[in-house]
């Protein structure tokens, strides 16, 4: 007899779920029907456990045919995989995007961060019955939602801007939106324009591999190829390109360490889990140029020795995920390149920006940070070397193969070389996607996209930090902005107008740190918690003494700093911190 935990079997959608991205099971031992040679020897063992990477694909698989994952579904899925399903259960609730609760086949997600905040989401979500969402990566068209469709035929699809009677309709069952959103609303090249990072927007059809060729696509990879390995890492070396992602760490540096490791094999992973609030340049950059991010990653895979690659698309960004398959299926199709590269699904964890948290991901595991040394150049994802590089980064890499690191070092300042890409969103007549030198004043990009009445700027998204009107003339640059406290973090720069109410702000800052914790390591946890009450009773009790309850935030800050395992928790008081300083948010 089988025992089971709770609810039965699974259903015949949950089994064509999972068995259409495993195949049919070959015997009891794998989640099919027994047969007399079952009654002798168990089949599977090590070659089953080896797939336990596919975890969150399969979970994936049974929520888009289901809307959600039931306790049998999770069950085959564990006997399919050989997973404990104590396990896998905590596998499947630590990532938002599963639901663990029958829900209908039709899902709205409406996201309520902070420039969707600043447009009306609030009012959207009160009107109709949708879920709130952390940020979708649309904040250049907010208030932004994601619509889903469950069954054999899934669909997914985001909308925005929305407006209220476009969720009613869409919930009503009505015809979605049709949206493609390919194109920034502003792509301004850098000053002097060569060659810059948004050059192709717009420039072809995004699905047609001849369209990219017919710009030069492809002649990068040509061109390191005929270089060499090691001469395509001195000229990143020589370009002094720093990571786009947040860490800004030496790119050439990093490439040489994985170049030299000797374990086998190397991996490459491209993290492209965007979820910082107000960034949203690597999704403008996968749909609208997918092609080149596939050969970024083929530059650097050839260069570095890495037999497998991995790009990690955020579970919002269903685009720019179909763009980046097909984009390397034609690629793969071409005979272009020498690397299998896979794209994985996110799963809704702002955590899995951190590259080793994204390695737990991808073997099917809870994204939860790791600890540091040992760095993922010596041992990474599946234990072995891995290059970690984000989009953005990848971009700059086709430049400097062309043009030489001399040339793209030449742009930008001393210590920030090259260009920057900028999401500007919030109050602002043109939000989107800028691409400036580094070192350009913060004042002159802010005058690009039309912000007028400044009450604040938030540079670096949630993580980042305020500045005052009187600090807009900053060089961004990361040792401008490291002289003043601020950071460049990823790009995001938040413009709020007079009208913004600045309490909400940090408020809804604070909630979404404590939303996105993992919970792993206890400053981080109990830290992003306490954080949010203190300033909800702050903010309720607004006469008597607060500078006990500021003593307090800027202690718990900097245990959160000295002792939280990763980034997250290092930075979630930043913006808090700077709001109450900088902007004397509680003043009056």
């Amino acid at each position: 007899m089988d025992i089971r935990t709770t609810g039965g079997p699974p259903t015949a959608d949950e089994v064509a779920a999972v068995d259409g991205l495993l195949g049919t099971p070959d015997s009891l031992w794998e989640g099919g029907r027994r047969r007399p040679a079952d009654d002798h020897f168990a089949r599977g063992g090590r070659a089953v456990r080896s797939q336990r990477h596919l975890l969150l694909p399969l979970l994936h698989a049974i929520q888009d045919r289901t809307g959600w994952v039931s306790r049998g579904a999770l069950e085959y899925a564990c006997r399919r995989l050989s997973i404990p399903p104590a396990e896998a259960y905590g596998v499947v609730s630590f990532y938002a995007r599963f639901a663990l609760k029958p829900r209908g086949a039709l899902t709205l997600r409406v996201c309520d961060d902070i420039v969707c905040k600043l447009a009306g989401a609030d009012e959207i979500c009160a009107a109709v019955d949708a879920e709130r969402s952390p940020c979708l990566g649309l904040c250049d068209r907010a208030p932004a939602a994601l619509v889903e469709r469950s069954g054999s035929s899934y669909e997914e699809r985001q909308i925005a801007p929305v407006t209220v009677a476009q969720a009613a309709d869409t919930l009503r069952g009505g015809e979605w939106p049709d949206q493609t959103l390919s194109t920034p609303l502003s792509p301004t090249l850098s000053p002097g324009g060569r060659g810059g990072l948004l050059r192709r927007v717009a420039a072809y059809d995004p699905e047609r591999l001849d369209g990219y060729r017919a710009l030069g696509g492809f002649a990068a990879l040509m061109r390191a190829r005929e270089m060499g390995s090691e001469a395509v890492i001195r000229e990143v070396t020589e370009a002094r390109l720093l990571g786009r992602g947040g860490a800004a760490f030496p790119t050439g540096r990093k490439w040489e360490s994985v170049a030299k490791a000797t374990e086998r094999p190397h991996y490459l992973v491209c993290n492209a889990d965007e979820s910082e609030p107000g960034t949203f340049k690597d999704r403008v950059l996968m749909e609208a140029d997918p092609f080149a991010v596939v050969e970024g990653m083929a530059i650097a895979a050839f260069a570095t020795g890495c037999e497998k690659g991995y790009i990690y698309i955020r579970a919002e960004y269903p685009l720019a995920r179909a763009r980046v398959e097909n984009a390397v299926a034609q690629a793969r199709g071409a005979g272009l390149l020498d690397i299998e590269i896979e794209v994985r699904r996110g799963a809704g964890a702002y955590i899995c920006g951190e590259e080793t948290a994204l390695f737990n991901s991808i073997e099917g595991k809870r994204g939860e940070p790791r600890n540091k040394p040992p760095f993922p150049v010596e041992v990474g994802l599946f234990g072995k070397p891995t290059l970690v590089n984000n989009v953005e980064t990848l971009f700059n890499v086709l430049n400097i193969v062309s043009e030489g690191g001399a040339a793209f070092a030449s742009v930008g300042t001393k210590d920030s070389t090259g260009t920057r890409l900028f999401c500007v969103s919030g109050h602002v007549e043109r939000p989107g996607l800028y691409e400036v030198a580094m070192g350009t004043p913060l004042r002159e990009l802010l005058a690009l996209a039309g912000a007028q009445d400044i009450q604040a700027v938030l540079l670096g998204g949630a993580a980042g930090s305020f500045l005052t009107p009187e600090q807009v003339d900053v060089p961004l640059s990361f040792e401008g902005t490291r002289a003043i406290g601020a950071t460049l973090g990823s790009g995001a720069v938040i413009v709020f107008d007079e009208s913004a109410d600045m309490k909400q702000v940090l408020l809804r800052i604070a909630r979404f740190f404590r939303d996105e914790s993992c919970g792993q390591c206890v400053p981080c946890r109990v830290g992003t918690k306490r954080q949010e009450e203190i300033l909800e009773r702050m903010l309720v009790e607004r006469n008597g003494d607060r500078s006990a309850d500021v003593m307090l935030l800027s202690d718990i800050a900097q245990a959160m700093r000295d002792a939280s395992i990763c980034g997250l928790g290092q930075t979630a008081a930043n913006a808090i911190a700077s709001g109450l300083t900088q902007l004397k948010v509680l003043n009056g």
